[in-house]
């Protein structure tokens, strides 16, 4: 596999020649138009009188004016396909040296209540949401958080395989990414799925055939009309008989078009997805199972959106008013338009959820595999059977700068828990997130920060951040009780969660906080718990020699001619070395 930062440099300066390239193309296709407009102009003024001869400059001249018209406007969706790549690969040189505080950070996805999402720096400023988000459509952003908060210990290698695809097919993430970005949606997929599923059909097929059969007698009226074998004010009667056929059906077909005006651009951007999709040989079995899901129809599922397109693009006309007079009066342009939009939505309605669902799977996991690419020097953590949840060495958290992350090795065995002391900044807040993280990571299929893992899919409940709420008119302590009440409650009902807490029942005093974070710790032991406390109360320590399942580790503070140092290295044992009293003295505090 390519090393990322050599793939991105050359990807930028590939695509940004490439776009100069199309952009002195477009330039020749300009002036090569406005040299055809006035040669056309010249040659029908100098044969102005004799007409057959102007009309074929005329014809010949304008053919050719479109053929470069058509030319210049592939050109420049081409070069604004390429510009989005040079943008996508100059963003990626940019987050790799550490600019990505700017980006969306997924706030909206966090929820007190859930299970972690509050707790790990999932979302947020300088969140890994922050780092990891590549999507592209709006669909596909939840999605991600869906994945990210999700708790799926199912078919975690199916997805690992999944992801490893993704990550070799870096040029094909890119442009699936640049397609997506040149289609500005308005409206999201849910509100068309919501109306495809609720729309009635009001259009028969016998009204479709009278549309047929009226088109054909507007015709031969015409015709009569102009050879003077009838007056043609009888076209004009004709004309005011088909605009009040349609007026009859004015309102309901308003309301489609209102609708159709709203989806005509998500259904474009889509179908260019899931060509993108169609067009592409995967090998993963999540992967392909995600691509048999828009290749059940005898025509693909790409096709089927840009007819619908077609069909949409075709009652759009209506707002041209040359087309709503003369179109709807003598062809019944919009109920013809409206029965085939009816028609597609009859026979394709139940279907578009599931094709719209593919497009927003890729959207997020191309997110996935674009990490993966970025870190080849992780692991895809083991699945094992073993009764080992987590084993890890050199394990590390994600976000650090990996020249001054300090690795860890991890070895925590099914309902051991640990208990880790540690002096102020010592690292150990981090370390839980680092654990926590892997673990997240690893559910969803991500490789982990760590030299190799073995890994027993587990699900994650932490408490870490305990917040009060004026709204809900409680305490940060009954928040906290609440929040551990809630732990217990899932614990008893599954014991298939690992459990992270950080210094709990910090809402009461020292003594009080001792009993009940040791009767806690017995309780999570009791009910064969796996997990990690941290704590700066060294009494909690006491339970290793008490109860087998126990296990006390710290991290480490020393005070070297008059300086605080720290080496972030986890270590069995308990941490004798307490620092507060010092960082209030060196700071002059106290």
């Amino acid at each position: 596999m390519q090393k990322p930062e050599s793939f991105y440099k050359k990807q930028l300066q590939l695509n940004a020649s490439l776009s100069k390239q199309f952009f002195k193309r477009m330039g020749l296709l300009s002036t090569l138009r406005l040299i055809v407009f006035a040669l056309t102009v010249f040659g029908i003024y100098s044969s102005f009188n004799t007409w057959q001869i102007a009309t074929g400059i005329a014809v010949v001249g304008i053919a050719i004016f479109l053929y470069l018209l058509s030319n210049y406007t592939d050109l420049k969706s081409k070069r604004a396909l390429h510009k989005r790549l040079v943008a996508i690969n100059e963003n990626e040189l940019k987050i790799a040296s550490g600019e990505f505080h700017h980006r969306s950070d997924g706030s909206e996805f966090q929820d007190p209540n859930h299970y972690f999402s509050l707790d790990i720096d999932l979302f947020g400023r300088g969140s890994f949401f922050q780092f990891i988000n590549r999507t592209a459509i709006a669909e596909g952003t939840k999605k991600l958080s869906d994945y990210l908060l999700s708790n799926d210990i199912r078919g975690i290698e199916k997805r690992q395989e999944a992801i490893k695809e993704l990550a070799s097919i870096p040029k094909w993430r890119q442009n699936y990414t640049a397609v997506a970005q040149g289609v500005e949606v308005e409206h999201s997929a849910q509100y068309i799925i919501t109306w495809l599923k609720n729309h009635r059909s009001f259009l028969t097929k016998s009204v479709y055939w009278f549309t047929i059969g009226f088109s054909f007698a507007s015709v031969t009226i015409l015709a009569l009309g102009i050879l003077e074998i009838i007056p043609i004010k009888y076209a004009g009667y004709w004309l005011l008989l088909g605009l009040l056929v349609t007026g009859r059906y004015l309102k309901k077909i308003n309301e489609v078009a209102q609708n159709t005006g709203k989806a005509k651009d998500t259904f474009r951007q889509y179908a260019l997805l899931l060509q993108e999709i169609e067009s592409s040989n995967f090998k993963s079995e999540l992967l392909q199972e995600k691509q048999q899901k828009i290749q059940s129809e005898d025509i693909k599922a790409s096709q089927i959106f840009q007819r619908f397109s077609k069909a949409l693009d075709a009652l759009d006309n209506r707002n041209n008013f040359i087309s709503a007079i003369f179109g709807n009066g003598y062809l019944l342009w919009d109920i013809r338009q409206t029965y085939h939009v009816e028609q597609w939505i009859a026979k394709y309605a139940d279907k578009v959820e599931d094709w719209f669902e593919v497009v927003t799977f890729f959207d997020a996991f191309n997110s996935f595999g674009n990490y993966a690419f970025n870190h080849q020097t992780f692991t895809y953590p083991k699945v094992v059977e073993e009764p080992i949840t987590i084993s890890a060495e050199n394990l590390g958290h994600p976000l650090l700068n990996p020249s001054k992350r300090i690795d860890s090795d991890l070895e925590l065995k099914e309902e051991q828990f640990f208990i880790v002391t540690g002096a102020n900044m010592a690292g150990k807040s981090t370390f839980l997130r680092t654990v926590a993280l892997h673990i997240a990571m690893a559910n969803v299929g991500l490789p982990v920060c760590a030299k190799q893992s073995k890994y027993k899919p587990i699900k994650l409940i932490t408490s870490m951040r305990t917040t009060d709420s004026l709204t809900d008119d409680s305490s940060y302590f009954f928040s906290e009780l609440t929040r551990l009440k809630f732990i217990v409650d899932k614990i008893e009902n599954d014991k298939n969660y690992f459990v992270i807490l950080d210094e709990i029942l910090k809402g009461t005093n020292s003594t009080d906080k001792a009993i009940g974070s040791r009767k806690f710790v017995e309780k999570l032991v009791k009910l064969s718990a796996t997990g990690i406390i941290a704590t700066h109360d060294l009494s909690l320590t006491e339970i290793e020699s008490e109860l087998e399942a126990v296990k006390n580790f710290y991290f480490d503070a020393e005070i070297i001619n008059d300086e605080l140092h720290f080496d972030y290295k986890l270590k069995p044992g308990v941490c004798q070395n307490m620092n507060a009293s010092f960082l209030l003295k060196k700071m002059e505090i106290v």
